[in-house]
């Protein structure tokens, strides 16, 4: 099954589409055209949770699906959301990712007005 994924880096946002049996070590071959950086310098993490223990490197190995990724939780219109960090010297760097901007409250004229009461006879 396919699943959908939102891979965020700071500011940068890559949707990419694989399939639950995708290995991380696939996705990151995946991900090396674009960022223009090799699999061994780029390291995945889960963005659903909050726990330091899980923002831990995603192993090669693993599938998509052995971390959680499935069609269920991953779709189109909703992407799985995971981070991207790369390989600085020895370590790799902290995780940032950008929080997106929020828009501004809507005009009083924009705003939905009550439904006039229907006219009774």
């Amino acid at each position: 099954m396919d699943v959908f994924l939102m891979i965020r880096r700071e500011k940068l946002t890559i949707f990419l589409d694989a399939t639950e049996e995708t290995t991380v070590l696939q996705l990151k071959r995946k991900l090396e055209p674009i960022v223009k950086q090799s699999p061994e310098h780029i390291g995945l993490y889960n963005l659903r949770t909050d726990t330091t223990k899980d923002k831990d490197n995603l192993s090669d190995q693993k599938t998509l699906g052995d971390c959680g990724y499935k069609s269920g939780n991953s779709k189109a219109q909703d992407p799985a959301p995971m981070g991207m960090v790369f390989l600085a010297g020895d370590k790799f760097e902290d995780p940032i990712v950008t929080p997106y901007s929020s828009p501004p409250e809507l005009p009083d004229v924009m705003k939905p007005q009550d439904a006039p009461a229907p006219l009774q006879e």
